[in-house]
């Protein structure tokens, strides 16, 4: 069964400071998730990288299937996803 949304080796750097370092997640549809982790450990980051607000320095992403990594952050909510 396809995920609904997934994120595949997901890496951000900011500068100096790398956010995420190969971060992959899969939500099922029907699915209830939550993304907890202390402080400075990246949940701010990986809501933007999915929403399309922070940029992936590498990785990809997937909504039902179909790739979204290149979209714009208003053609991500037009598909659902937004912060």
């Amino acid at each position: 069964m396809t995920p609904l949304l997934e994120v595949r080796d997901a890496h951000v750097d900011f500068g100096g400071v790398r956010a995420l370092d190969g971060a992959s997640i899969e939500v099922r549809e029907g699915a209830l998730c939550g993304l907890i982790g202390p402080n400075g450990s990246g949940k701010s980051t990986m809501l933007g990288v999915v929403s399309r607000l922070t940029h992936l320095t590498s990785g990809s992403l997937f909504l039902d299937g179909e790739e979204y990594t290149g979209v714009a952050p208003h053609t991500a909510s037009g598909l659902g996803i937004s912060r």
